[in-house]
């Protein structure tokens, strides 16, 4: 049932030509009723003037008046829907992610409905219009600043995945890459490695970067940007042709820091076919903690995410959103990596 509180599409407008939701206040002022006639209108009830209900109809069509599911789960008990946008269901951090949105959900009996963006920028918005008519709220990984998420998003709440809650107004969950990286350069470093490269990955210049080129500096190693190669996916062939880049621009390295986990072991295939042996010629390091990484050989050291930590704190955060209490921030809203050492370093 559609209420008297509603927040519907945007499409009303703001001065100097902004675009907001539509409200149930805009369809009774344009139709000339009340706000309860509108409500008795939209959601099918009898006690209505046939000719006042095809008025009022007429209206939020013409407003594209389309009601939230967020806004009527705050009056109804009713079973919660949350939207899950993944950017690549094929890599296997992701289902990890999602998995720990699903249990936290189940917990609270909600539903999860999830939206494959493919890393594709359009897709994500797309998603976006799509789940919120279809969700209570969104989680999920998006790469557009927040006045463009505004505007897809229809006055649902946001929860964002992997941006640090500094860095959006919307509620988020972050990773500490600095915490992480310092973690595993001072293991390097402690080894005796002097010389290391990155592979990053495909989206160029992020906080894990920034966070390799801080701890070099902090270091004192003789390193800078042009140790750092951007990979062309971010996948175990991604690792491969970076590796083979960097080893060309950088055959003095001892040691290789990688985006993720794929592209690590992406570089131990091609420095092993290029002869360096693992770790003796090169350590590698890799990021995000896949299981995956116990079963290459050598076993991959790593700077583990609890990744199904990272969904819970997600669904924390809608619940606040929903309850209507401030989103978890700081240090609370943080997933800081471990590190994880094996072989490969």
């Amino acid at each position: 049932m559609w209420t008297d509180n509603q927040r519907a599409e945007p499409s009303a407008e703001r001065p100097g030509g902004a675009r907001r939701r539509a409200t149930i206040h805009d369809v009774a002022r344009l139709a000339g009723v009340s706000r309860q006639t509108v409500s008795r209108a939209v959601n099918d009830k009898g006690e209505i003037d046939p000719g006042t209900k095809e008025r009022v109809l007429e209206a939020a069509r013409l407003l594209d008046y389309r009601p939230s599911r967020f806004a009527r789960g705050l009056v109804q008990k009713g079973a919660v829907t949350a939207g899950l946008v993944i950017p690549d269901l094929r890599n296997p951090y992701f289902p990890e992610v999602a998995a720990g949105v699903l249990e936290a959900a189940e917990q609270r009996g909600w539903q999860v409905v999830v939206w494959d963006s493919r890393i594709d920028e359009a897709r994500e918005r797309e998603a976006l219009d799509v789940l919120s008519h279809q969700a209570d709220a969104v989680v999920g990984y998006f790469k557009d600043p927040d006045d463009v998420l505004t505007r897809h998003l229809g006055g649902v709440p946001l929860v964002l995945l992997e941006r640090g809650p500094q860095q959006t107004r919307f509620a988020a969950v972050g990773i500490d890459a600095a915490t992480g990286v310092e973690q595993g350069m001072n293991h390097l470093f402690r080894a005796g490695h002097r010389r290391i490269g990155m592979l990053d990955g495909v989206h160029g210049p992020g906080p894990r970067r920034q966070a390799f080129l801080e701890q070099v500096r902090r270091l004192g190693l003789p390193v800078d940007e042009r140790w750092v190669v951007v990979c062309p996916e971010h996948s175990v062939a991604g690792g491969e042709a970076g590796m083979d880049r960097l080893l060309t621009a950088r055959p003095e390295i001892t040691a290789v820091f990688g985006f993720n986990d794929l592209i690590a072991v992406g570089a131990m295939r091609t420095a092993r076919r290029r002869g360096r042996s693992i770790p003796d010629d090169l350590a590698v390091l890799g990021f995000d903690g896949l299981s995956l990484g116990e079963l290459v050989e050598p076993a991959l050291t790593t700077l583990h995410i609890d990744k199904r930590q990272l969904g819970r704190l997600a669904v924390e955060q809608v619940a606040r959103l929903r309850a209507g209490e401030e989103p978890l921030r700081g240090a609370e809203a943080w997933v800081t990596p471990e590190l994880v050492v094996r072989d490969s370093a």
